[in-house]
């Protein structure tokens, strides 16, 4: 009698699965015969790894895919954030959406060097200097209830920590990471701890704890440690079936930490790496000892290993379903197994090697890459078998939709076959959009999951996906594909991207801040998108108490599916008083004969990730504040992911981006040139132009710079950057509410236009500043000084020269964080930084 097996889809929440761990990647990772063969003997070893660390790109990623490739234990990357605070080098996304694009970057990194990728909620809220402090913004109990969730899901025999947990790391946020792991590791197995956990999990002890040795900044990664119970390995070796060595492979890894600029080149050769014992039972020789890796861990295993290393010594290269008789033989075994949590991970990776040495390739391709809740959508189905393997398809089914055919299809070898299904999306079908940012943080420090069989998965699974039932070897499987968009690009080829169910009218307001210094009415733009063909409606504006919209309200007509209409509303505040620090929330609200929304659109594209999805609120922030300015026309030189132009707009300046054309002529006509963040790290023409700036600052100009990197840049002339020399440091405020101190109350640049005070330092986001001078020349003034708590006072973060004349100013006061966030003032000191001496 045939047995049917049938994949358990709620545990494919907690395993890695022959799918991408994205959800937007192909649908089937296609294997070469090298994989396979690695794969394969990868069957034959029941270990497993946890490597812990605070953000991406924190992860050694030669360990990493040693511990994969070559020790072939299941090992998982648990980044504890998903990098949201980190500097965007390559667009103007912050704050979560650069954590998204991060969390997608590493999914990249993992696809290449092995293994499983996870998080926590807790959110990168910015630098920090201090465990402590690190701790309580995430919520200590919170964050650590996470890891030890992950631990008891994962049951990992060796624990690894990237950093030590004291200032050594570098960072509060770096330390965290390895007392959270520390203390995780102690909490995992005892039954009391989190309980609620054990509904889905049961408690793990792992055998040890150690520290792949690396202090930030100061030692090298090769040094010797100075602790005394170490063990030192080699990673460097060279892995021939997949024709790299493990140098190599991690930096393909690395570098698809693109927003970051970690592109590294590939190395070669030995790589020592030391373990550090922490806790548990201390390792003599090998990070694994005690640790059985074979099957004689569980109960029957020994009769699977013997199948194995059969399949093993007769694979053929040119003949892969040879051994897929006793791939199934050893599946069946395997179903057998009464310890759960092995018998799940080898199903797992034996279904990825039958699909594999069988030639099978299916997956499920919509017409389009989007669809509107409660409209229809046409789904192809492909599926082809490549070998002489006899196979027989029974069965698809679309999960979610009411569709599905019975059919018995013997396939022949190498015949491609689609089907193609009408389907209904369902009226009340979730939105499709990353799950942790669905609704509102919880706190500074943690997004709110309340589905904890999601807590910590890097991206939901999709809700929308289409099963395949098939006959191999006289046994039946199910196996589950994301419904999945693929298109063609004309310049890069066959491509995939994940398929959204969107409301069916999205609207978005052009600004994000909409600053008021007077009551004359400023023009918002609305653009309404349709969704769906056929969609009429209405759309207003949602205004707090004290400010009035005109049209109350404005038709619109879209007979087209993705057709668009700007509708132009003229919003002015309505109370003449009060102008020193007023703001609130404009929102726009469409109505249809289906109900009211107040849903934004916002895709993230980019070419070395697919294009990410949200739906946020359709609002605006109105500032209304008290704000003189002098002079009227901005030269601006754009940096990394920079929004202060627009910033400018919304208080009078008529901003012009300089590019090439712009420097070749006069710049006399600007009133200010403001230099944006990094821009000297990421445009190497400014060394060619350096000059002509400073000639412009020598008669009558005035140049604000925004913090750089690198005291490198200083080399661009002998001047360096300013016309009289400074030097940058990593020096920064990480405290957004830390003290700033007038160390000149009486200077034009606190008093002109607008009077500088301790209010306008109210409200800032993330950090006061970063990358202050720490040392500078006699010419430069400085007017401010911070500090976070216990360390010494900063001086560097706002340098003022006067030079011929004109002005030089630079900065690393945080304002390209301050501005896109409405913050009033840091609005009226840019805007005296702009107007000095006019």
């Amino acid at each position: 009698m045939k047995k049917k097996f049938i994949i358990n889809l709620s545990i494919v929440l907690f395993l890695i699965t022959f799918f991408k761990e994205s959800s937007d990647a192909q649908a089937i990772k296609p294997m070469s015969t090298g994989e396979i063969l690695l794969n394969l003997k990868k069957l034959n070893v029941l270990g497993s790894a946890l490597y812990v660390a605070a953000h991406p790109d924190d992860e050694n990623t030669i360990m990493l895919s040693w511990l994969a490739k070559e020790r072939k234990v299941r090992t998982s990357y648990l980044s504890i954030t998903r990098g949201d605070g980190g500097q965007n080098l390559i667009g103007p996304e912050q704050a979560e959406l650069m954590g998204l694009i991060r969390t997608n970057e590493l999914l990249a990194a993992r696809a290449i060097d092995g293994p499983e990728q996870y998080f926590t909620r807790a959110n990168d809220f910015g630098f920090s200097k201090t465990t402590d402090e690190t701790l309580q913004i995430w919520g200590k109990d919170a964050v650590l209830g996470d890891v030890v969730w992950r631990i008891r899901n994962l049951r990992p025999d060796i624990i690894v920590c990237r950093f030590p947990p004291d200032p050594r790391a570098g960072h509060g946020n770096h330390s965290a990471s390895a007392v959270l792991a520390e203390e995780a590791f102690k909490l995992a197995g005892d039954p009391t701890k989190y309980p609620e956990q054990l509904k889905y999990v049961k408690p793990w002890q792992a055998k040890r704890v150690v520290w792949n040795t690396f202090n930030f900044g100061t030692v090298a990664q090769t040094q010797k440690p100075a602790e005394k119970d170490w063990i030192q390995v080699d990673i460097g070796g060279f892995n021939p079936l997949i024709g790299k060595s493990y140098n190599e492979i991690a930096a393909e890894s690395r570098s698809q930490h693109k927003s970051q600029g970690f592109g590294v080149p590939r190395g070669r050769g030995a790589r020592p790496e030391y373990f550090v014992h922490k806790f548990g039972d201390k390792a003599e020789k090998d990070v694994f000892d005690g640790v059985d890796v074979s099957w004689n861990r569980v109960k029957g295993g020994a009769a699977i290993q013997a199948i194995l290393e059969n399949a093993v010594k007769s694979f053929n290269p040119d003949m892969p379903e040879s051994i897929v008789p006793q791939l199934v033989k050893a599946y069946q075994l395997v179903e057998k197994l009464e310890d759960e949590y092995w018998k799940v991970q080898k199903k797992k990776e034996l279904e990825t090697l039958i699909i594999a040495c069988s030639g099978l390739y299916f997956e499920a391709n919509p017409s389009d890459y989007a669809v509107a809740q409660n409209d229809k959508i046409n789904v192809t189905a492909s599926f082809i078998k490549r070998s002489t393997l006899q196979m027989t398809i029974d069965k698809i089914k679309f999960v979610g939709l009411s569709k599905d055919t019975t059919m018995k299809t013997t396939l022949g070898n190498n015949e491609l076959n689609r089907l193609t299904f009408g389907v209904q999306i369902p009226k009340n079908q979730a939105l499709t959009q990353p799950y942790w940012l669905a609704e509102p943080k919880m706190s500074k420090g943690m997004y709110a999951v309340n589905d904890l069989t999601l807590n910590g998965l890097p991206t939901k699974a999709a809700d929308l996906q289409a099963e395949f039932s098939f006959t191999i070897e006289g046994q039946s499987f199910t196996f589950a594909s994301p419904i999945i968009y693929k298109y063609t690009d004309e310049t890069r080829g066959e491509l995939y991207r994940t398929f959204e169910v969107r409301p069916e009218v999205t609207a978005n307001i052009s600004d994000k801040v909409y600053v008021f210094a007077d009551t004359k009415p400023k023009t918002v733009e609305v653009t309404v998108k349709s969704q769906r063909a056929d969609l009429n409606g209405s759309v207003r504006l949602e205004l707090p108490k004290g400010w009035h919209a005109e049209p109350s309200t404005t038709i619109f007509k879209l007979a087209n599916k993705y057709q668009e209409q700007t509708i132009v509303f003229k919003v002015s505040p309505t109370d003449i008083t009060n102008f020193g620090a007023s703001d609130g929330v404009m929102r726009a609200i469409v109505d249809s004969p289906n109900g009211s929304s107040d849903k934004g659109l916002l895709t993230i594209n980019y070419d070395h990730i697919s294009p990410q999805t949200l739906f946020p609120k359709a609002e605006a922030k109105l500032v209304k504040l008290d704000i003189k300015k002098k002079g009227t026309n901005i030269g601006y030189i754009a940096g990394a992911g920079d929004e202060v132009p627009a910033a400018l707009k919304q208080i009078g300046y008529n901003v012009t981006m300089l590019g090439e054309k712009e420097f070749n002529e006069d710049l006399s006509k600007f009133d200010a040139i403001v230099v944006g963040v990094r821009a000297y790290n990421t445009e190497e023409r400014l060394k060619f132009y350096q000059k002509k700036l400073m000639d412009y600052v020598q008669n009558g100009g005035n140049m604000v710079v925004q913090y750089q990197v690198n005291n490198q840049l200083q080399k661009l002339n002998e001047g360096g950057l300013g016309p009289f020399p400074y030097k940058l440091s990593r020096e920064r405020v990480t405290v957004e509410e830390a003290e700033i101190r007038f160390l000149k109350p009486e200077h034009p640049l606190l008093n002109a236009p607008n009077k500088i005070t301790s209010k306008d330092f109210e409200n800032w986001v993330q950090e006061r500043g970063l990358y202050f001078s720490n040392e500078w020349d006699a010419q430069y003034e400085t007017l401010l000084s911070a500090n976070d708590p216990t360390e010494k006072p900063l001086d560097g973060g706002l340098l003022y020269a006067k030079h011929g004349k004109g002005n030089y100013i630079y900065t690393g006061y945080a304002f390209f964080r301050q501005l896109p966030a409405g913050v009033a003032g840091a609005y009226r000191l840019f805007a005296n930084l702009i107007s000095i001496g006019k």
